[in-house]
């Protein structure tokens, strides 16, 4: 028996529930590369070029592994561009029995993946994304009959369950929560440890010259791209991190200087929100690093509280609003973002400096995205989901079931309190970094 198994973009994992429980000789993984996915937004070129690239490679890994894998080019001639248009194509060169494949991680997705067993007749099993470490069922019930719900309780449950940071059931280091030991600002003088950069080989220089000569009319550059797209190398950074730049992480996390696009931050969302890396086995990483007396408990707990707790959270209420969730506008905010979001090109520094990064790597970290970016189109009234769109196109990490929370509900304020309490306007240490460090950042 044949089984067709789709593997997306954002699923470039071996451990997957759609591959768990079978042998390789039994299924074809199907892996697409379909022209809807990197136009439905006008995504950045570097995030298109990490996506097709890693999942080139993933391709190449599951071959060495034994699986049989059929690969869909975006310059295939005869490509349907889209992810059902190829799952047809497959059928007629496959003939499966049936469809496995994981959950995906978006609405619009999902609409698709349910409507195959009806257009196609064969039996599709759609099963649950276990990369996750809350379900959208353990969510729903922990969300059930709650006046609010509060980001801080859920986390707390998350490390009840997975037992991360307990000592005898309770919070190692006395408390469930350091942040308030996070919010020193840094010096230009100090030691910033510089994330690895990863030499494009064959594989990605056909992606990226495809990319160029495809998309070239989408935002950003694809100058000096360095992410890594392969799994090993998704984890050097990651060892890199632990070693080098977790000790000083909690202090600095919401830490801004001009010039200093990374800090002490891990860059490790792409590879984590892809597939490459695994969010638990980050947290257990980290952990060990506390443990072993290596790093501090605020800067372990910060980490594992963004990956345990908020990641996790926002997961939860994407699925838990729905695809309506899109469409709030507590503010009734109507104004277009300005045309400078696409070029950087402004007389407001911080504004000038966090874009313009941005449009040239593809990255920015929290504090330039929440309190800079966020903060300039919350006062200016910008139109949600114009905001929304926005972020979902230019940074590499983003993926609708994370980004859109954030942007949205906690940057916009466009959900009326479900993810904050108040709308999320710079206050004390956070506004006067920008201005001292970044220098004069007129508001008008």
């Amino acid at each position: 028996m044949t089984t067709l198994v789709p593997v997306l973009g954002d699923q470039l994992s071996f451990d997957l529930s759609s591959l768990a429980g079978m042998e390789a000789k039994d299924i074809v993984v199907l892996m697409m590369e379909v022209a809807d996915e990197t136009t439905y937004v006008r995504h950045h070129k570097k995030k298109i070029a990490y996506i097709l690239s890693a999942m080139r490679h993933h391709a190449q890994a599951l071959v060495e592994a034994g699986y049989t894998v059929d690969y869909v080019r975006l310059d295939d001639p005869e490509a349907s561009d889209s992810f059902t248009g190829e799952i047809a194509r497959a059928i007629a060169r496959h003939d499966p029995e049936r469809i496995v494949v994981t959950e995906p991680g978006e609405w619009r997705v999902a609409a698709m993946m349910e409507s195959w067993q009806t257009l196609f007749g064969l039996p599709v099993d759609i099963r649950a994304d276990t990369r996750f470490l809350c379900s959208h069922a353990e969510f729903e019930d922990w969300a059930e009959g709650r006046r609010a719900l509060t980001m801080e309780f859920f986390y707390r449950e998350m490390r009840r369950k997975t037992g991360l940071l307990l000592d005898d059931g309770k919070p190692a280091g006395g408390h469930w929560n350091f942040d308030k030991d996070n919010r020193q600002p840094a010096d230009a003088d100090l030691f910033m440890p510089r994330p690895l950069r990863f030499e494009p080989d064959a594989i990605t220089r056909e992606v990226l010259a495809l990319v160029a000569e495809r998309f070239a009319d989408h935002p950003g550059s694809l100058e000096d791209f360095d992410y890594a797209v392969t799994a090993a190398d998704a984890d050097r950074q990651a060892a890199s991190f632990f070693a080098n730049a977790l000790p000083d992480f909690g202090r600095y996390e919401d830490a801004m200087l001009r010039g200093q696009p990374f800090l002490w931050h891990s860059i490790l969302s792409p590879y984590l929100n892809s597939g490459l890396l695994d969010p638990l086995d980050l947290c257990r990483r980290a952990e060990a690093e506390y443990r072993a007396g290596r790093a501090p408990i605020n800067s372990v707990e910060g980490y594992i509280r963004q990956i345990l707790g908020w990641r996790e959270y926002v997961r939860g209420i994407y699925w838990r609003e729905g695809p309506e969730y899109v469409e709030r506008n507590f503010l009734d905010h109507r104004r277009d973002l300005p045309a400078w979001f696409w070029t950087g090109e402004t007389d407001m520094q911080c504004l000038r400096e966090a874009i313009g990064q941005t449009l040239a790597t593809g990255h920015a970290h929290h504090i330039q995205r929440l309190m800079v970016i966020g903060n300039f189109a919350l006062l200016a009234g910008c139109d949600p989901r114009q905001v929304h769109e926005w972020y979902l196109q230019v940074y590499v990490d983003a993926y609708e079931w994370v980004e859109l929370p954030n942007t949205l509900g906690m940057s916009q304020f466009g959900d009326g309190g479900l993810l904050g309490s108040k709308p999320m306007l710079p206050r004390g240490p956070t506004s006067t970094e920008c201005r001292t460090t970044a220098g004069p950042a007129p508001t008008t």
